[in-house]
């Protein structure tokens, strides 16, 4: 659990052989083998990658980032339960710090296991390279791939710590226990190169695709992958021009405005985007089931024809994981994660539960045909009603599929957030109004055994919005881009972009960062978009903060008169129901309004909340690193 692992004094790695737990660079009784013994042997060293895929699913689980919760409720995204030790709004509260985490034992994302991760796909490449490991002899050119897959899983690991840490050490070999102690962390720019590197080193040794059993290994669609998402980062504000204050990271210099880090960005999105197998396109987006279809899994439409079919089995079809899923590991959760999920009246705990800052941007579709923000000009000249924003009128499909709210038909019932087990603030009831639906397969019941995939880890949707980002900013937005985007909202029965937005570069890259907000939400993805960002600093966020402090002499009225709320990262706001005889949503015989309130202030500092510090005792251990800024 410390960063000591990575340079411990013993150079072993544990792994599992036939059930026995073997450190194989040590000399053992007989029985074990040691490291001549297991690199002179395919299938030892075949485990030992088998091992480490099992090593990097640990270190990024979307659904269990933190301990036994998503990374959604320490966002704009949702809010979290106090199960666990109320671990995610420590983290909300600002309780963390370099002498300590809310989650110190870890899911296997933090510095500490992701250098003792990277420490062993070193061990693996080079002991493959000393012992000169023989091929499978069951089939020709299965190291070859073993050693692609780790060259992957070693770039992917750094891109983890960069990820968190920003600038942090590219170790790509292993340490002399007797040698210099003294390790430097890079530039992210750096790091970014070296991890192309290593994904070129991979593509060029995995195979295009996967079949069969050995369906959702490396292969080279995610090499690429891998590669446009570190280049979208680099091209990011936080990495490109953007204002990071009291800016003390090492590397400070290197970090302004450089309009070449987009090309390289679009340029690797579209070889993503453009990937060819057998003479046609490697990814295209799930389209399986139309317009017409609301059945769940057991052919039931128990959701008031409000949830397409085609939306749920996207994130469970095999189809959708053979076609858009570039890089993805199952199996993710199981059946408890459900009831975590669940509204009381299902039995379920509400552990995570959406806030209105994220259902504010599931668009409105206005008469003309095309989506609009519920906040833009053209929704409120429409029409828009925010007492009864949902069913009253028409918002994009994804809004459906993903929330829970008063008056949704939820397993063929209605959900009342004004009384009863699922009643604001009830015993393990939500604190927003919200209950999260997207993953859920409401055919499936709590008494039931099963697991959960959790969403691929990148699917095509990503790399269309960094193409179509790039190309905004490096020549304006065009028909192209508005088209790809377009497709995507297409897929989910959701209206058009306007035509304005093909003349418009800040309108473009609006609808871009809200299309990712909605269609990635829960994905483990809000938390670093506003970081790279730097959301939660710029002038419009901290503009818009001091107009909402203004708008009212209590929160709640803050939260009624202004709203899009600030993306700073610094408050959550809920929608409760209201009985009015006037109100137009009906539960159980009453009418009832929706109103705004305001759920929490939280903690967000900058520049230290941009990125994760470096625990006490790691820079103790290794005087030559830094700390990260505000920490």
């Amino acid at each position: 659990m410390k960063f000591k692992y990575l340079f411990r004094i013993i150079l072993f790695v544990s792994v599992s052989f036939a059930g026995c737990n073997d450190d194989f660079l040590d000399r053992k009784p007989d029985d074990q083998l040691d490291e001549e013994q297991v690199f002179t042997r395919y299938t030892k060293t075949n485990q030992l990658v088998t091992d480490l895929y099992s090593n990097i699913k640990s270190a990024n689980k979307t659904l269990v980032f933190f301990n036994h919760f998503s990374t959604a409720p320490v966002t704009d995204e949702c809010e979290g339960s106090t199960a666990e030790g109320s671990l995610t709004n420590k983290f909300n509260d600002g309780d963390w710090s370099s002498m300590g985490m809310p989650d110190r034992s870890s899911c296997g994302q933090y510095w500490w296991d992701l250098y003792n991760k990277i420490r062993k796909a070193n061990v693996i490449l080079e002991g493959i390279e000393k012992y000169k490991t023989p091929d499978n002899p069951l089939q020709e050119g299965d190291l070859s791939k073993r050693i692609g897959e780790t060259f992957f899983m070693r770039a992917y690991l750094h891109y983890l710590a960069a990820r968190m840490y920003g600038e942090v050490v590219y170790l790509n070999h292993t340490v002399d226990p007797q040698g210099s102690m003294e390790f430097e962390k890079e530039s992210f720019h750096s790091v970014v190169e070296k991890i192309c590197q290593d994904c070129d080193s991979a593509y060029n040794r995995v195979p295009e695709t996967w079949g069969g059993s050995d369906f959702g290994r490396i292969d080279k669609g995610a090499c690429l992958g891998l590669k446009a998402i570190v280049r979208w980062m680099a091209a990011t504000p936080m990495w490109n021009g953007g204002n990071f204050p009291d800016d003390t990271r090492a590397y400070v210099s290197e970090y302004g405005y450089d309009e070449s880090r987009w090309e390289k960005a679009k340029v690797a999105a579209k070889n993503v985007i453009d990937f060819q197998v057998d003479g046609g396109k490697r990814y295209s987006l799930y389209v399986n089931h139309d317009n017409t279809e609301f059945d769940d899994d057991a052919g039931d439409n128990n959701n008031n024809s409000k949830v397409y079919t085609r939306l749920w089995d996207m994130y469970y079809d095999m189809d959708a994981y053979q076609e858009e899923a570039v890089f993805f590991i199952t199996k993710d959760k199981n059946s408890a994660w459900q009831g975590d999920i669940y509204p009381p009246s299902w039995g379920g705990s509400s552990r995570q539960m959406p806030v209105q800052e994220q259902v504010d941007e599931y668009e409105y579709i206005a008469s003309d045909g095309y989506g609009y923000p519920i906040y833009s000009d053209r929704a409120v000249s429409d029409g828009y009603n925010d007492e009864n924003p949902y069913e009253g009128i028409a918002r994009d499909p994804r809004l459906y599929r993903d929330i829970i709210y008063h008056g949704s038909t939820f397993k063929g019932g209605k959900i009342n957030t004004a009384s009863g087990a699922d009643k604001i603030n009830a015993t393990n009831s939500t604190t927003t109004g919200y209950f999260l639906r997207k993953f859920l397969k409401e055919s499936w019941n709590r008494d039931k055994s099963f697991d959960i995939s959790a969403p691929p880890v990148w699917r095509l949707p990503e790399f269309i919005y960094i193409y179509s980002e790039a190309v905004n900013e490096t020549s304006g937005p065009n028909q192209e881009i508005y088209d790809m985007i377009n497709e995507v909202r297409a897929r989910s029965f959701m209206a058009p972009m306007p035509t304005s937005v093909i003349t418009d570069k800040d309108l473009m890259n609006e609808y871009i960062q809200r299309e990712r907000r909605v269609e990635l939400f829960y994905e483990n993805n809000r938390i670093w978009t506003c970081r790279l960002y730097l959301e939660p600093n710029s002038t419009t966020v901290t503009a818009s903060e001091d107009e909402w402090e203004a708008s009212g002499s209590t929160n709640d009225e803050r939260s009624q008169n202004y709203w899009p709320y600030p993306k700073g990262q610094r408050m959550i706001n809920g929608m409760r129901p209201v009985e009015d005889p006037n109100g137009e949503i009906i539960v159980d015989g009453k009418h009832y309004k929706m109103e705004r309130f305001f759920v929490e202030s939280r903690v967000f500092v900058t520049p230290r909340h941009y990125l994760f510090p470096i625990m006490f005792e790691e820079l103790e251990k290794t005087p030559g690193l830094i700390q990260n800024p505000g920490w």
